[in-house]
């Protein structure tokens, strides 16, 4: 019998066996109630999500980079959650990296045999020069995609850290990594189809794994995510709103705080709520790792070590130092 009889993800779904003879809003309701089986799924896989973040933030900290490869839809989901971390966490284009099969290309068409080639997954991978300061994520829903075997092997010869993520266990990836995440959402509601079910388990643990590492090494604050680009006037709105909400300062003086210090949010929120200038926001935020919780706790005088909380602070003046909670001493990030 061959292999691909055994994958689940290739496996036929009773549910929707009639598929064709329902209307679409009988479609919809099925699929939505499939897609209801991914949350499960996805959960039951929350220790392994959960290593994969600590691990990213790792060697995210020490300058490192998070690297996806994947084919297909697993690639391109990969792409995807690397392109969105530069414009959401301020990150260096380098920082975290999508590899796909068949290359740019490959996004908006599919390329002929990309995916069984190990080498060119290997050459991909030795092309990042990565290192063992590095954490490379395999995608493969069915946890067999040669050219994802090919980019861990390599990795792991690199000495970098590997996780595969499938949706099958066991599997041939899951043997050749570090880590193993498998959500096993069942066979999908088109049989092989596995762009439906097994792409959002895939891109919900994509978004935990890169947001996880992001919060970790600093770039929130709260919910808030405080390490934004403003390059766009949407941006340059929202970081004065978040500016107003955390240190309650009026849109007049959060504009001035934020030309003072050339729109970076972080530095902002240090000046407004630690009352020191912007230089010295930026020293504090430097010998901090880039947490803002950090900087403003280090501005505070030993006899009143208050902490900004992750809610509106600083009503009664822009420089005075309001709320509670502890920093992690562990996290540490760059500006």
């Amino acid at each position: 019998m061959p292999l691909e009889d055994h994958l689940l993800t290739e496996s036929r779904n009773p549910r929707s066996e009639a598929i064709d003879a329902l209307s679409p809003l009988e479609i919809v309701r099925l699929m939505t109630s499939e897609d209801a089986r991914v949350v499960a799924a996805v959960g039951a896989e929350a220790e392994s999500i959960a290593r994969a973040i600590e691990w990213a933030a790792e060697r995210l900290r020490r300058g490192g980079r998070l690297v996806y490869a994947g084919a297909g839809t697993s690639g391109r989901l990969g792409v995807l959650d690397a392109a969105e971390c530069p414009p959401t966490f301020s990150t260096p284009p380098g920082m975290v990296v999508g590899l796909i099969a068949g290359g740019p290309t490959a996004l908006v068409r599919a390329v002929e045999g990309a995916e069984d080639d190990p080498e060119r997954g290997a050459a991909d991978i030795a092309g990042l020069d990565v290192a063992a300061a590095d954490l490379v994520v395999g995608i493969a829903t069915s946890g067999r995609t040669p050219y994802v075997l090919g980019a861990v092997r390599e990795a792991r010869r690199r000495g970098a850290a590997t996780v595969g993520l499938a949706c099958n266990r066991p599997s041939l990836l899951g043997a050749e990594v570090d880590l193993e995440i498998a959500p096993l959402v069942g066979a999908e509601v088109l049989a092989g189809s596995t762009r439906l079910k097994a792409g959002t388990a895939t891109k919900m643990i994509l978004n935990m794994i890169s947001t996880g590492a992001m919060v970790q090494i600093g770039k929130t604050l709260g919910n808030r995510m405080v390490d934004l680009q403003p390059t766009n006037e949407k941006l340059r709105i929202r970081s004065r709103r978040i500016l107003r909400e955390l240190a309650g300062v009026d849109d007049a003086l959060a504009r001035d705080i934020l030309s003072r210090c050339g729109g970076r949010l972080k530095r902002a929120l240090v000046v407004a709520l630690a009352g020191v200038a912007p230089d010295e926001a930026q020293a504090l935020l430097d010998a901090h790792g880039g947490q803002v919780r950090a900087a403003v706790q280090a501005a505070a005088s030993s006899s009143d070590p208050r902490v900004l909380a992750a809610g509106p602070a600083c009503s009664d003046s822009p420089g005075s130092r309001s709320g509670s909670g502890q920093p992690n001493p562990h996290e540490e990030s760059s500006e």
